[in-house]
């Protein structure tokens, strides 16, 4: 490609992500956004400035030299372009589908002034994808003899682990369920994130020389301290996650046919629960009136996929309007292309049934008043407004905080009120000299680029840390 004027890069539109058609892909998992080829993502990359003070890196928690990477791909140099975005993320694949980019590198990105900002999750996916379809084997670096274990496969944990191994450290990774990822394979549906593509990540740090150990709860099964005094690891690192959910408290809550989003879509992603077979089947959603209750994320992906087993209709119930909606812009329009409803400044204050089946949930309705301590619309509710929604399915989606499993097996390891571990907040270090933890455990639910972000801090101070050779 010629060389553009910086008013030439200006003046062209952002290259759009080619997807499926809503009307196909509402009936099935595979995955909604097609990716850029070769030619879309050398003309997007071909739009950046290429600032002086590159703003889109401060944008990024985990710092990716996203100013390189991008300058490579508009050059057509693709494997140079994976080799920067693979020192500076051990899950690009990941983090190229499901990072909130608007609100981090994208917004921080100068033409976004102009509506238009760097494509630039769409480009680290492009590269990683083809990073994984061109890898060549990482180099070995010189063991260092300490042991390290990893508690949680989720993303602060494989973030790291990956740094960790890279520092020549044995690591060893323990995950409760039996597949390795986290959130990442029980949360994340396949049509927004293929499975395949979290293999493929973890399967990268194996090479690394990261070991998974599958089916380990450790809290219960081996605690902390067995890890570090039995089992000889130098340090531990805590990635839980907060995979315990919240429910509004409401009365019905103990019906047939309310979820949480946490066992729905792990049934679902995890148990392959669509297929007729699974042993750990969801309740049969064909033409049945479903609602979802909250407005992030999790609430899209749970509506997209009842809508995928059938839920007729799918209803989002949300206290506040869209404006305030914390899910992605994308994935919001995702749902609506697709068929799901919404429904705002609506509030659940009763689920009602007959002989214990869930049929409708009662609502109350809003409006907005003054902003609360996080500066968002305080919803309240007008007085004499309710409504009787009909629906044979609830999914509640409206946080998560962490399992008090771990905590309450180790003593000594202070928490907060909310369940969180506390640490510090540059290092990850706990209360218990050793261990680390960061992610969800100890931020409370967020989003995956901030775990990883957690789990490359925790990285930095524990190489650190066995470096001064504790004792």
């Amino acid at each position: 490609m010629a060389e553009l004027s910086k008013r030439e890069r200006m003046a062209m539109s952002r290259t759009q992500m080619p997807t499926r058609d809503p009307a196909g892909r509402a009936a099935t998992f595979d995955e909604v956004n097609l990716g850029f080829n070769t030619g879309l993502a050398v003309l997007e990359a071909s739009r950046c400035l290429n600032c002086k003070r590159a703003t889109c890196v401060e944008g990024c928690p985990v710092g990716v030299r996203i100013d390189a990477f991008v300058a490579h791909v508009a050059a057509g140099d693709i494997s140079a372009a994976a080799a920067v975005v693979r020192d500076d993320n051990a899950l690009p694949g990941v983090c190229g589908r499901v990072c909130p980019q608007e609100a981090q590198c994208e917004g921080a990105c100068v033409l976004g002034n102009r509506g238009r900002p760097i494509a630039i999750g769409h480009l680290e996916r492009f590269v990683a994808d083809w990073a994984l379809d061109h890898d060549e084997a990482p180099e070995a670096t010189p063991p260092t003899g300490k042991r390290v274990a990893v508690v949680g496969s989720g993303p602060a944990g494989l973030a790291c682990a990956g740094d960790l191994a890279r520092a020549g450290h044995e690591v060893t990774v323990f995950e409760a369920l039996h597949e390795i990822g986290g959130v990442l394979v029980y949360g994340i549906p396949q049509f927004r994130l293929p499975k395949d593509i979290v293999a493929a990540e973890v399967e990268r740090l194996g090479s690394l020389g990261v070991s998974f150990e599958t089916d380990v709860l450790v809290g219960p099964a081996v605690s902390l301290e067995e890890l570090r005094d039995e089992e000889g690891y130098d340090a531990v690192f805590v990635g839980t996650g907060a995979g315990l959910p919240r429910f509004p408290g409401i009365p019905g809550e103990d019906l047939i046919g309310v979820y949480s989003a946490n066992e729905f879509l792990t049934r679902v992603n995890l148990m392959k629960a669509f297929d007729p077979g699974a042993e750990t089947p969801v309740y049969d959603l064909a033409g049945r009136p479903v609602v979802v209750l909250g407005g992030g994320n999790t609430a899209m992906d749970a509506a997209r996929t009842a809508l995928r087993l059938g839920g007729d209709p799918v209803t989002v119930l949300y206290r506040r309007t869209d404006a305030e909606m914390p899910a992605r812009a994308e994935e919001v329009a995702h749902a609506r292309e697709e068929g799901v409803d919404f429904r705002f400044l609506v509030s659940p204050i009763e689920f009602r049934g007959d002989d214990g089946w869930l049929g409708s949930v009662v609502v109350q309705a809003m409006e907005l008043g003054e902003p609360d301590e996080w500066g968002r619309a305080r919803p309240m509710p007008i007085d004499g407004m309710t409504e009787d929604v009909a629906c044979d399915v609830a999914i509640v989606a409206i946080g998560n905080q962490p399992n008090p499993i771990l905590a309450k097996a180790t003593p000594g390891l202070e928490t907060t009120a909310r369940g969180t571990v506390v640490v510090d907040p540059e290092t990850g270090a706990t209360s218990i000299p050793g261990v680390f933890a960061g992610g969800d455990i100890a931020s409370g639910g967020a989003t995956v680029i901030l775990a990883l972000a957690a789990g490359r801090a925790a990285a930095a101070a524990i190489d650190a840390w066995l470096g001064a050779d504790p004792s």
